[in-house]
Order: C-alpha cells, then structure tokens, then sequence
C-alpha cells in the first residue's frame, strides 16, 4: 500500500458558508415588484465533533503506560482533522483532554474500511500464517464474504496492535527500534502516538520527503538495519516498508503502518517479503549516496533470515 504525502491535519473554520448568500430575487407573481431577499446571515461552522473517552472500551497497549497518555475516563476526544488517508484505512488526528485540567495529548486514529469500502487485492499472501481455529472464519474469510471482510479487516487492525505493542517492549528495551506506541484497539480503530510537534499538529515528515546530508544519512540508515534485526530476531518482516512508511522525527528514525506484519517462518512467502523490504529501503539509501557494498540488499537480507532462524 503506498499512502499519501502526511498533509496537515485539515481543520474546520469559520470560512464562507458552503450555501451562495448572494442576493437572490424571488418569483414575481402578476404586477408585484420583484424583491430582493434580506442578505443571509452565514451559517456557522459546525464545531469539532467530540466524545467521552473509549479508553474503558478498548484493549490497552503495554504497561506502564507513557506519562504523557490521558488515561482518565472524564477525558473528551475531539477530532482535529484527517492526517492521510488509504487504501485499507484513514488516520485521523484526535485530542484527548479532560476538562478544565492542563492533561491533553494528540492521537493518530486510524480507521480500518468497512467491508464495503476497503480492498482486498492483496490479503491472500499477507494472512499466509494467520488462520483463525474455526472453519466458518476461515472459509468466509477465503470467499470474501461481507462476513469474511469484516473478520479480515479486524485480523489487520490487530496485527497491527500486536506487531506495535511487542516492538515497542522491545524498543523500551534496547532502544535499537522506535515505533509510535499503540494506545488502545477497538474493533477496527487503532489509536496511536502522534508522531510529529503536537503545538502545531504536523505529523513527522516520511523518510521520502527529507534530504539528509551524509552524516545523517548514514545515521539513519544505521537505525534502519537495527530496526530490521529487532523485526527478524521477533519472527517479522515488515511487508511494505518503503521511505513511505519511515518517518523521520528530532534525527529519529521511526517505523510506521505494520497491519501486513509477516511471520517470517509461518508465511511461505515471508523470506520473499523480506527481500523486497531490503530491495526497496536500500534502493533509497544508494539513491540519496551511500555506498552500494553498505546498502547490498543481498547480504542484508541473508542476515536477517539468520537472525530470524530461516535456514
């Protein structure tokens, strides 16, 4: 899947009314004057739409939660805007506040397509390795069913949560990968970390979008490979990295949209996936300058499928 560029959340204002206040005459009728209708007042914006907290709704990510994470149930959450929008899922930028008290953070939200909406053109080979225990699910799922649609969209979103919650420990840890922390699952809504400066509500920008100068480069790719050993020590392969899905924050390199996380050793395809992961991040790399028996996608990959325990 290859996203949009991350605009800035688009916010409601007080702008002109979407209906004309022009002037308008109305109908005549016989020898009447024809009148002129009193100018409209424009029609206020509607103010952001909000609502009690889901936290209590929703699974959790891991403990001890981040000091900066609004917990409390008496918090509001206002829609701010959409940050990208997708194939498979559009992330929306959220506040969660509590009322009349300083406590706030900024939350990326992404929502999964319904059944009728999203698409499926390549689920086949990203589930390889994720099968449900009950044949219904599993024939549904298999025949694209509205059922089987829903049951695959759920299976992406927690994927996801699960991929992001086992890397964020790990990158707690080891400080050798850095993902946005995974706050709650409901259904097929992820909330997560805003990554970018939460003053202004701009999201970090994509690797593809920045043009470092050789140190940093060389930098960035150096957390790049300990990122991708992190990935194949747990058993992962991203399934779609690219500059696209690299976002780049305060000199950090920082690895987003894992809902098509493979399990290397389950999927018969995760050695493949993993190689076309290394291909495309270290094309990037030898394009913007470094050199190509750093960046050798071979022997990256050889590497990683040791690491991974794939002979």
């Amino acid at each position: 899947m290859r996203d949009h560029d991350l605009p800035a959340p688009q916010r409601r204002g007080r702008g002109k009314s979407r209906f004309d206040d022009d002037e308008t005459p109305f109908l005549t009728y016989g020898r009447q004057p024809a009148r002129t209708a009193p100018e409209a007042e424009p029609e206020p914006e509607p103010e952001p739409e909000d609502h009690w907290s889901s936290w209590d709704e929703a699974v959790h990510g891991p403990a001890p939660h981040p000091p900066w994470l609004v917990t409390e149930l008496a918090a509001r959450d206002t829609e701010l805007g959409v940050l990208k929008t997708g194939k498979e899922a559009d992330v929306h930028l959220v506040r969660r506040a509590v009322p009349d008290t300083d406590r706030s953070c900024l939350l990326a939200v992404k929502r999964y397509r319904d059944a009728q909406h999203r698409l499926f053109h390549r689920d086949a080979g990203y589930l390889e390795g994720r099968r449900v225990r009950r044949s219904r699910e599993n024939r549904a799922m298999a025949g694209r069913t509205a059922f089987g649609r829903q049951m695959i969209a759920g299976q992406w979103a927690a994927a996801e949560f699960a991929a992001l919650s086992r890397l964020w420990e790990i990158g707690a840890d080891s400080g050798r990968i850095a993902v946005p922390y995974p706050v709650q699952l409901r259904g097929t809504e992820l909330m997560l970390e805003f990554v970018g400066d939460p003053d202004e509500g701009t999201a970090a920008p994509r690797l593809a979008q920045v043009r470092p100068d050789p140190a940093p480069l060389r930098s960035l790719w150096e957390q790049l490979v300990d990122a991708l050993v992190v990935l194949a020590r747990a058993g992962y392969a991203h399934g779609d990295l690219s500059p696209y899905n690299l976002l780049v924050h305060a000199g950090r390199l920082v690895m987003i949209d894992l809902p098509q996380v493979v399990d290397v050793v389950a999927n018969p395809q995760g050695p493949e996936f993993l190689a076309r992961d290394v291909r495309v991040v270290a094309a990037w790399f030898t394009a913007r300058g470094l050199p190509t028996a750093d960046t050798d996608p071979a022997a990256l990959t050889a590497m990683l499928l040791r690491e991974a325990g794939v002979r």
